[in-house]
């Protein structure tokens, strides 16, 4: 009978984490292509702001139901399978767009594409795990995010040209090619993960199901929750508002603040796998889950939320402001990493899929809501040099440190599982 660690392929498990970091990429150029062909696609198609705010907000809309959908699928259907489906469905969704003129047909291209995109960062990570044993989790999980972010880079860098030259529908062909080659890829090179399989054979208490109801009271995964919720609540404003906020805010010609936030994302990225890593070693050194994981990202998210809070202070220099920025959003991006470690630590993985389905619809509603809530504190800001802008980071700043202490309290991966194997036992008994 093999055991975990024996059973653990390096080459292969990173070969996978590759394949789906490349896939998170994808992802994330599916999503953001919208807003770079903003400008273009209101001229041609006569669009007001309202209309392609509908358009924009439309992958949105049933983005959360189909990713915890997606999540119980994956507890019961190979990862590899349902990774597959979902690209090819990405790459198709995109053709429409070469030729659509009507503003609903468009809604309905992008409502479709986050139906198809709603599972795809809880699917990926539930296959990874399949990869990697408990305390090797955090860096993959790392890398995989680590592609999304250097999506919006390429994105930054890749869309506008194709646009000038081509036109904006192209896009829409380019990132086809892009899904459907992935999809290539990954069907001959794509495996599933044998981990959860030993786990089952060595008879592991893990392969056990436990109501949801108990897992979703469970301190641990609360504080996990609301940790995912204020991590994705930074990450959609620095999407959203950062370059609006170099541009308006502080005053930067447009090139320069293009090129200010390619800074930012290259090196928010090497940041949060820095970080993963050093979580990651301080558990394999034998520190207890709840301080290599639990306090380490609640560390983070209050440190996170204390410099993005300080962008309020009008005597900031420029270089100051930045490094608050790049800082802030680094640290923040570490939840995305750790956050799922910890639930996969308590619970079973059989019913993982859907904990990390439902982990990552609570972090899509800060998705929706920090947009908006940024968008009308700028609006209603009577200042100028960015004043609304400084309170939206504030705002955020006060999410991330109440958010931090809250998980400092809550999360205890170890706790955690004794309590929930007890709660299990009798319902074993009687079986």
């Amino acid at each position: 009978m093999l055991s975990v660690e024996s059973a653990y392929r390096p080459r292969a498990a990173w070969t996978i984490a590759a394949l789906l970091a490349v896939m998170m990429l994808v992802n994330f150029l599916d999503k953001v292509v919208i807003g770079l062909v903003a400008v273009p696609m209101m001229q041609e198609l006569a669009l007001s702001p309202a209309q392609f705010g509908l358009v924009a907000g439309a992958l949105h809309w049933l983005f959360s139901i189909s990713a915890v959908v997606g999540g119980f699928i994956a507890n019961r259907k190979p990862t590899r399978s349902l990774l597959l489906g979902m690209g090819i469905c990405w790459a198709l969704i995109q053709l429409p767009m070469l030729f659509a003129t009507s503003l609903w047909a468009i809604v309905a291209c992008r409502v479709l594409l986050g139906i198809g995109e709603g599972p795809a960062s809880p699917v990926a990570t539930h296959a990874l795990y399949k990869w990697f044993p408990d305390n090797k989790r955090s860096l993959p999980v790392a890398l995989l995010h680590s592609g999304s972010a250097l999506g919006v880079l390429v994105a930054g860098l890749l869309i506008p040209w194709i646009s000038l030259h081509y036109g904006w529908r192209i896009n829409f062909a380019v990132l086809a090619l892009v899904g459907l080659i992935w999809c290539v890829v990954w069907y001959r090179f794509g495996r599933e993960g044998q981990l959860d399989t030993v786990h089952k054979e060595a008879a592991v208490p893990d392969a056990d199901r436990i109501p949801y109801r108990q897992l979703l009271t469970d301190p641990t995964v609360l504080g996990n929750y609301f940790g995912h919720f204020a991590a994705n609540w930074s990450l959609a404003l620095t999407l959203t508002w950062v370059p609006a906020y170099l541009e308006k805010g502080l005053g930067m010609a447009s090139l320069n603040a293009g090129r200010m936030f390619g800074i930012f994302v290259l090196v928010t990225t090497p940041l949060s796998l820095i970080m993963a890593w050093w979580s990651q070693r301080l558990l394999r050194r034998g520190l207890p889950s709840r301080v290599a994981r639990g306090m380490f990202v609640s560390l983070c998210l209050i440190l996170s939320g204390l410099l993005a809070a300080l962008l309020v202070l009008p005597g900031l220099s420029l270089f100051e402001r930045m490094a608050c920025l790049t800082f802030s959003g680094g640290l923040a991006l570490v939840m995305y990493s750790i956050g799922p470690a910890m639930l996969a630590e308590v619970v079973p993985s059989g019913q993982r899929g859907s904990m990390l389905a439902i982990g990552n619809a609570c972090g899509s509603l800060a998705g929706l809501a920090a947009p908006v809530v940024t968008g009308f504190l700028v609006q209603g800001a009577t200042g100028i040099n960015g004043e609304g802008y400084a309170h939206g980071f504030l705002v955020c700043g006060a999410i991330l440190v109440i958010a931090g202490l809250t998980c400092l309290y809550m999360m205890n991966p170890q706790r955690s599982r004794i309590q929930l194997q007890r709660q299990r036992a009798p319902s074993a008994v009687r079986a």
